[in-house]
């Protein structure tokens, strides 16, 4: 009956405003070296543009900070968080890739053509050159531009490179994963190589032993320590922390040893360092100068893994889903020029609206042909203001369509329910496909020594479903699906999918190239692919005919 009710509620607010508002695609609209606690901050930057500091964690779960109820302590997070805005309507992608190329480009993933899985390390593909990035707009109104940490965006030729997009340096790994200590990675049995770069180099000289998280605090602190505070500047810094492999220095365990499950346990004392690093940035930010003219913006890339040791609880599902737990993320924003400190932002804001956002306040220009997918938030996160966002497109996977019995029956010859996709229109929320893993997995699920789902909470559906509708508002973790009491919304939220997917570039998912082994590149992952390699096939086929006129000869 209060579902009902609920459901009634909401639908009356999507028919008389939610599709007023829906349209074609947007236009733009370590600690500091020798720093004691106290010390004066030297002069500041100027006030017209200010220094963007976007820290960008790994698979951090919706739970897994202090002020969501975490047994994780995360005391830096709590207050910078604190004294600035949540973001507690704040969505991102289910992956490491899409939430990456989205941040940098403004863009959903099906105008891109990265609308499927990740960029594997073998695949000849990355970030198509012709999108536009976020720090190429900042360049172009005076910013310095760095990136430390995660690439993830494709590096199979040097202009797919952090450097050849925008970052005037970078200093990280261009793969999704890999050792904290060693920078190592295998993608497959014998397919191993080192990841750790330097602009466009190995960066052997650096690779000290050091965790990765303390080794990207340690080079950010230069960076700052280097740079003019009265220029601007923009650092992108995407932190390792806190995906697999499940690793951290000892000390970090210290207050963790009473959770009996290993793996977040692990989990636990990856974050904790996490928070040790984001307060040591805070404390240069502060020591050098930037603080009073910066802003400050938090994020994870995509919802926790429980079984490394995440937890997205109460959200359901996982990371590498569609539902909640794979996409509702944890986020906010922390600046002296925030007008509404300390308040919590409600509003639906998406990855997508950073580009925009960030380049207005810059006092950059937006071109009209970018065809944006993000707005600008900044008076919704500052001043409390209505999102001038009503919808978001999780995504259109075409070539993810695992449901069995999806058909375009099931979506009342509207849409294909074969295919994996999701969208959210004011309150509603609408998943085809086959989303993932849908479990909710409480926080006693990690009460014993190895993961046990014994504890999760599982719901079961009729056998070929392929159409959930839900009311987040009212209903946050899933728990009833309204596809059957309200087919006429169903149907509305189809056709907006199609309406989408007819802007929807093809898919950019090649198969791997065996060029891309580390072996062939001095045991290095990075670029392989060359321009002039297609001008010298001719060459060879010439010289292989002369070979075989000789031999003729011979004969």
């Amino acid at each position: 009956m209060v579902a009902a009710v609920l459901a009634g509620l909401s639908l009356l607010s999507l028919l008389t405003c939610g599709y007023l508002a829906w349209g074609s695609r947007r236009g733009g609209a370590g600690k500091a070296p020798g720093n004691p606690l106290g010390e004066e901050p030297v002069a500041g930057a100027s006030r017209s543009q200010p220094h963007f500091i976007f820290i960008l964690a790994d698979d951090q779960g919706f739970r897994d900070v202090g002020y969501h109820g975490s047994e994780i302590r995360t005391p830096t997070l709590d207050k910078l968080a604190a004294e600035g805005v949540k973001l507690e309507n704040y969505y991102v992608q289910p992956m490491c890739t899409p939430s990456r190329s989205q941040l940098i480009t403004g863009k959903y993933q099906i105008h891109t053509g990265l609308q499927h899985s990740i960029i594997r390390p073998t695949q000849p593909n990355c970030l198509p050159l012709d999108n536009v990035t976020l720090p190429q707009k900042l360049k172009e109104v005076g910013y310095s531009t760095h990136m430390v940490g995660k690439w993830h965006l494709g590096f199979y030729r040097r202009e797919c490179m952090p450097t050849q997009r925008g970052f005037d340096s970078f200093f990280g790994s261009l793969l999704g994963s890999g050792d904290y200590y060693t920078h190592f990675k295998c993608d497959s049995p014998g397919i191993c190589g080192y990841d750790l770069y330097e602009n466009d180099n190995a960066a052997w000289d650096h690779d000290n032993g050091i965790y990765s998280t303390q080794m990207y605090t340690q080079k950010v602190q230069q960076i700052l320590a280097s740079h003019n505070p009265r220029k601007p500047i923009f650092l992108y810094i995407a932190y390792q922390a806190v995906h697999s492999p499940l690793q951290a220095p000892g000390r970090y365990f210290e207050h963790y040893r009473s959770i009996n499950n290993i793996n977040r346990r692990r989990y636990a004392a990856m974050l904790a360092c996490l928070d040790e690093a984001i307060n040591n940035v805070t404390l240069a930010l502060r020591k050098y100068g930037y603080y009073e003219n910066s802003i400050i913006i938090y994020s994870s890339d995509n919802g926790g893994q429980p079984m490394a040791g995440g937890s997205n609880w109460p959200l359901r599902g996982s990371k590498g889903t569609y539902w909640e737990g794979g996409i509702r993320a944890v986020g906010f924003v922390h600046s002296p020029l925030l007008k509404n400190k300390g308040s919590v932002c409600k509003e639906l804001v998406h990855i997508t609206d950073w580009f925009p956002t960030l380049i207005t306040l810059a006092e950059g220009q937006i071109d009209e042909d970018i065809q944006l997918d993000g707005y600008d938030v900044w008076e919704t996160i500052s001043e409390g203001r209505r999102s001038p966002r009503v919808d978001i497109l999780h995504n259109i996977d075409p070539i993810y369509t695992k449901a069995k019995n999806g058909s375009w029956a099931a979506g009342y010859g509207i849409w294909n329910t074969a295919i994996q996709s999701a969208i959210r229109v004011n309150h509603w929320k609408l998943l085809t496909g086959n989303p993932g893993y849908s479990d909710w997995v409480p926080p006693q699920a990690f009460s014993n020594a190895g993961p046990n789902r014994w504890h999760n909470e599982r719901i079961s559906w009729s056998a070929g479903k392929t159409v959930w509708l839900f009311n987040i508002t009212a209903d946050p973790y899933e728990r009833v699906d309204l596809s059957a009491r309200h087919p006429e919304v169903v149907k509305q939220l189809l056709q907006r999918l199609s309406q989408f997917n007819k802007t929807a570039v093809p898919v950019r998912y090649p198969p791997k190239d065996p060029r891309s082994n580390p072996k062939l590149n001095g045991g290095v992952w990075g670029p392989w692919f060359k321009e002039d390699e297609k001008k010298k096939k001719p060459d060879k086929s010439k010289g292989a005919n002369k070979q075989k006129k000789n031999k003729n000869k011979n004969k």
